[in-house]
């Protein structure tokens, strides 16, 4: 398999999260965190949002040593690897990958508005960012295969161009400029000016 040399940036860092063990979705309704037992949190740490490329990270992560207790890739927001919940606007849950194939629903808690707003903001701003980087592309690709204007000469080929008769100030033509000057070459005239006009005393 080749590298991936695809540069990771950082969207987000909070560093106090609280995951949650939640029970099965009853419904259809949604995950209510009020089904939780919020002061009971199965774990708390660092929460890193990281992107690369079109995907997004949800990492969480030990707040001493950094090592990653689990990780939540998302392809796309809102999606089904992060939800909100119906009864409050601090807790989510969240699809977490294993990378061998096997994946978990947890819940995800802030302790703070402010951070969960950052949260969602975060991967809003990302695929947003996503959404724009697609549109271009599909408008270059477009750009790219339309027939372009040939606008060179072939071989041969020659055009014509008209040029009106233009008038020096004293009201007579260049034609009629350049003809005075070639007589004047060979004879001299008196009493005329350059246009052939006769002077007046």
């Amino acid at each position: 398999m080749a590298e991936d040399n695809t540069y990771e940036s950082m969207l987000c860092v909070k560093p106090e999260v609280h995951v949650y063990r939640i029970p099965p979705r009853a419904s259809n309704r949604g995950y209510r965190a009020a089904d939780w037992k919020l002061d009971e949190p199965a774990w708390s740490g660092r929460m890193k949002i990281t992107a690369k490329g079109k995907m997004a990270f949800i990492k969480l992560e030990d707040k001493n040593t950094g090592e990653l207790f689990a990780q939540a890739p998302v392809e796309q927001y809102p999606g089904c690897v992060v939800e909100a919940v119906t009864d409050s606007s601090r807790y989510f849950v969240i699809r977490i990958e294993d990378g061998n194939g096997r994946h978990a629903f947890i819940g995800l808690g802030f302790a703070d508005r402010g951070d969960s707003f950052d949260f969602n903001v975060a991967l809003q701003d990302h695929f947003k960012w996503v959404k724009q980087e697609g549109e271009l592309a599909k408008l270059e690709a477009s750009q790219s295969a339309a027939p372009k204007l040939d606008l060179s000469f072939k071989e041969g080929q020659t055009i014509k161009i008209s040029i009106g008769m233009l008038s020096n100030q004293d009201g007579c033509s260049l034609v009629e400029l350049w003809e005075n000057v070639h007589t004047l070459r060979f004879h001299t005239f008196h009493g005329q000016d350059h246009c052939g006009k006769t002077e007046r005393n």
